[in-house]
């Protein structure tokens, strides 16, 4: 597992970012892309010692493709110089929420967990109501003090209490959000020491797996929408 070759690749790539050298250079892509989904299946056996749901997945359909959508950005370099992947209990797809990880050099890269994506408004509603009732849960979990030593819930939000909460409600801040997510930057350095690196990623995603928890039994019932 060589994440130095990852992270090698990806600096590259962000000073090269145009399709004349990412072609060029497709081997050096397809032996970091193997290092990474190495990663992945390290990951996986190491979250898999705290959330056996996740065991069955395979690296290979975790990742998502590095090629940025442009239509509708004033930014047109044609790739994103980093590695993503999602490993929840049904792969990638947002929800169930899991484990989120970005590897990005210039010290972007992060460990992530919880609700990124407020398109799905029924999902949203989901977590607003299940907060609405289960609001000392939820504080026992943000304010775990070993979360809170990593975490702090981030998230889009409204200026107010959506209509159908009481504006005085005591989470009232967090029926606010339309997504509830946390991160936790890790630096270039701690990347490139692949074997340090895995064990680190899991012990802050067992830190995790609460919140994750939580929003999972809130989002019980929701359904992708159909393309």
């Amino acid at each position: 597992m060589n994440t130095a070759l990852i992270m090698d690749y990806l600096w590259a790539l962000s000073r090269n970012n145009n399709r004349e050298w990412y072609h060029e250079n497709k081997e050096a892509f397809k032996r970091a892309n193997g290092e990474f989904e190495r990663l992945l299946e390290r990951l996986i056996l190491e979250i898999g010692k705290f959330d056996g749901s996740i065991l069955h997945n395979n690296p290979k359909d975790l990742t998502f493709k590095i090629v940025r959508d442009t239509r509708f950005s004033h930014d047109k370099s044609p790739y994103n110089p980093g590695f993503r992947a999602h490993i929840s209990s049904k792969g990638k797809l947002p929800v169930p929420v899991g484990y989120y990880l970005m590897i990005k050099p210039g010290n972007q890269s992060f460990l992530g967990g919880g609700l990124f994506a407020d398109m799905f408004k029924d999902g949203t509603a989901m977590v607003r109501d299940y907060i609405a009732e289960n609001g000392e849960e939820w504080e026992r979990i943000i304010h775990e003090p070993e979360f809170e030593k990593y975490f702090t819930v981030r998230g889009t939000a409204l200026k107010k209490v959506p209509a159908g909460y009481e504006k005085e409600h005591p989470q009232g801040e967090y029926l606010k959000f339309k997504s509830w997510y946390v991160e936790f930057g890790v630096s270039d350095e701690e990347v490139r020491d692949g074997e340090e690196f895995a064990a680190r990623a899991a012990e802050i995603f067992r830190v995790m797996k609460p919140f994750n928890d939580y929003l999972n039994k809130a989002l019980v019932r929701f359904q992708m929408p159909e393309r």
